[in-house]
């Protein structure tokens, strides 16, 4: 162990004896010191269920870090081998009640050597570096595992070499390996190519992992030669895969792991610009971004393109960079000081990416009423065509030179969603948190942990409650959701309970003319029933920070089937999700209206919503239109991504369903005997939509802007 290479809560080394881990790792001193106490856990991820792990420690007080021995006797935990479960390993620092827990790191990716074979389960139990390079240990079905380490592109072929890891093949009697494959796919077609490999020996894993002689064995070695006389007409993307065939007890199975990962302390992308028949291509061999898969992308070369799009690319990391974010927080700062220009307010919606929301609402009733303010809508630099396009609205782009200037001069801010935390509010700015829903999910502080990417629990926490610090206004829609913004969001200035502004469009546009005049602007039939489906997204499920995946459960073909003589089904995704869905085959039935303006215009027009977890039902139900509630998920929704307010399975205003059958019959019921037979919607609309009555704005704008 070489002490100049030791961090703060990393594992340094592990060791299994007797399917017992032991587990060593490196705590910084000032990290525990002025805590109370410490300890380690193992907690389940999707679960409430928690293993305090016995350690013993290693310390000298001239030295920097303790050195600290995890014990995980899998024997006295047979609940870790029951089911398909992940547990995360966690440092408790103790304070009083306060409890922070913070993951362990690793940079080791060789863990799953370290694995305990169920054979009467087919599972196997092991621990694994996770993508944000965190320890975790997994119970799971048999894998197969590969990694590449070395990889060679000349332009030709693709020369690579690295490991295999079949837990059961290392740990089980009667195996015979008796060929290994690589198989790679691509993004265009259902081609498969498949490359012979070599098993060559690697006597470092034989003597690392226990002296098992059948690790001498679990080397490779390929190469794939490169066709560049393929028709590139747009990029071909290849995903590698290792297909193992092997005889147990006389019957020959192959089984094909999971894609291969480029594993390597420094790994660099390999370009190779080779000439072919129709022109210059580019040969790319990489790690994917946050995987490290192994990736190969062949194209056609340009010069100029590829110098421009290297350039934009360049420009974007440095604009989102730390030098710039300083630079800018110091202008800030200098700028803040300055008097504010008293009638300037400043406006954004969904981090400038919409004209929308109650940030509209506000802004419309200002301009319509003639009060005397200057104002400018927060566009960012992608959506500034769509801005462009609005009348009588003034935008500045999102961090541009003009907008630092203004957003640091403005008496106002007003928006619906955090603002960058790097952002300082200057002394003279009134900062209007309007927020962007009634909370069903629990927010913030009261999130007992976070999965979404790019942060932890406690980063997140912290972070908000430092943002909703700066706000000096909080609109609120109702009793409800003032008692839980207040806890949620640490928030003790002014609460503006009046009902969401944006609402007020609802209850004063609902009218045949206004329904008929939307549907024409959406280029949507008069004559048929609209079904509008808005879900939410799932912190989970992301493709990266900001980004979220959203899998369309709904069989469109068994609805089209049913409705699309009479009814269209209009999908209105969160701002969240990333997805462009592909609605080949669905044409004048289902329409993506994702990037509308603004969702209320949506509602307006709609017969039918069916949603899920997303606050849009506390607004839908202003208008007490039928809502059907297609929650698939629940279980895993309620009870281990975000959890509920209120008891929404009893409560909510419509029925759940968790299929596309049961959905069918409730539009049939819907059909037949309207929504006066849904239960809680009385209840539900004098809990929660009382303050509703078109004249929002108005209270908001008295109260913040009135003084």
């Amino acid at each position: 162990m070489i002490k100049s290479k030791l961090r703060n809560n990393e594992m340094t080394n592990i060791y299994l004896n007797d399917k017992t881990y032991t587990v060593e790792l490196s705590v910084k001193k000032s990290y525990i010191d002025g805590w109370d106490d410490y300890y380690f856990s193992m907690k389940q991820r999707d679960g409430v269920d928690e293993i305090l792990l016995p350690f013993n420690v290693n310390t000298n007080e001239a030295e920097e870090f303790i050195i600290v021995k995890l014990s995980l006797s899998t024997n006295d935990y047979p609940k870790l081998f029951l089911e398909k479960k992940i547990w995360d390993v966690y440092i408790n620092r103790k304070k009083d009640v306060e409890v922070v827990q913070s993951r362990i790191k690793s940079t080791n990716d060789y863990l799953r050597f370290y694995s305990i074979v169920l054979p009467d389960q087919n599972k196997m139990f092991y621990p694994f570096t996770t993508k944000n390079r965190r320890l975790s240990f997994f119970c799971n079905d048999y894998c197969l595992f590969a990694n590449v380490e070395e990889v060679k592109n000349s332009g030709k072929e693709i020369a690579f070499s690295g490991h295999f890891n079949y837990p059961p093949l290392f740990n089980e009697n009667g195996f015979t390996v008796k060929k290994i494959q690589m198989v790679l796919t691509n993004n265009i077609n259902e081609n498969i190519n498949v490359v012979p490999l070599e098993v060559v020996e690697r006597t470092d894993l034989f003597d690392k992992f226990n002296g098992n002689k059948l690790l001498k064995s679990a080397g490779f070695r390929g190469k794939l030669n490169i066709n560049t006389e393929v028709d590139l007409e747009r990029k071909l993307f290849h995903k590698f895969f290792l297909r193992m065939t092997y005889e147990k007890d006389g019957k020959v199975e192959s089984i094909q792991s999971n894609r291969v990962r480029w594993i390597q302390d420094r790994i660099e992308t390999q370009k190779k610009i080779v000439r072919s028949v129709r022109g210059k291509i580019k040969i790319l061999v990489k790690p994917t971004k946050k995987s490290k898969f192994l990736s190969l992308q062949i194209s056609n070369y340009n010069f100029k393109e590829e110098f421009i799009h290297n350039a934009k690319r360049k420009w974007v990391e440095f604009r989102r960079g730390k030098f710039v974010q300083n630079m800018y927080r110091r202008a800030f700062h200098l700028l803040g000081k300055i008097p504010a220009k008293k009638n300037l307010i400043i406006f954004e919606s969904f981090h400038g990416k919409q004209y929308s929301d109650s940030p509209r609402a506000i802004y419309e009733f200002i301009r319509d009423n003639n009060y005397e303010y200057e104002m400018y809508w927060s566009a960012d630099r992608r959506h500034v065509p769509y801005f462009e396009q609005l009348d009588r609205v003034k935008y500045l782009r999102r961090f541009s030179i003009k907008w630092l200037l203004m957003m640091a001069r403005a008496k106002y801010w007003v928006t619906n969603a955090r603002l960058p935390l790097w952002l300082p509010k200057p002394k003279e700015t009134i900062y209007l948190q309007t927020w962007h829903g009634t909370p069903l999910k629990r927010l913030a502080a009261d999130m007992e942990e976070v999965h979404m990417p790019g942060t932890n629990t406690e980063k997140y926490k912290k972070n908000f409650l430092y943002e909703a610090s700066k706000w000096d206004y909080l609109v609120s829609p109702n009793a409800y959701s003032t008692e839980i913004f207040k806890r949620a969001f640490g928030f003790e200035k002014t609460i503006v309970e009046s009902g969401y502004p944006r609402n007020d469009f609802l209850i004063n546009n609902n009218n045949e003319k206004t329904i008929r005049d939307l549907k024409e602007t959406c280029n949507l039939p008069i004559d048929k029933k609209i079904i509008l489906y808005a879900p939410t997204w799932r912190d989970n499920q992301f493709y990266a920070k900001g980004k979220y995946k959203f899998n369309l459960q709904l069989d469109l073909d068994r609805l089209k089937s049913e409705f699309g003589h009479d009814h269209i089904i209009v999908l209105r995704l969160h701002y969240l999700v990333a997805e462009n869905l592909d609605l080949t085959g669905y044409e004048g039935f289902v329409f993506d209206l994702s990037k509308h303006d603004d969702i209320r215009e949506l509602y307006l027009i709609s017969d039918i919503m069916i949603t899920d977890y997303s606050s849009v039902f506390f607004d839908y139900a202003n208008l007490k239109r039928p809502m059907i509630f297609f929650v698939y998920d629940i279980e895993e929704y309620r009870d281990n991504l975000r959890g509920f307010y209120f008891d929404f399975e009893a409560k909510a205003p419509g029925p759940l369903v968790k299929t596309t059958e049961e959905l069918i019959n409730e539009i049939k019921t819907i059909d037949e005997f309207g929504f006066a037979r849904t239960k809680n919607i009385e209840e539900f609309y004098s809990r929660f939509c009382y303050l509703e009555d078109g004249r929002a704005s108005d209270r908001v704008v008295k109260e913040v802007f009135g003084k």
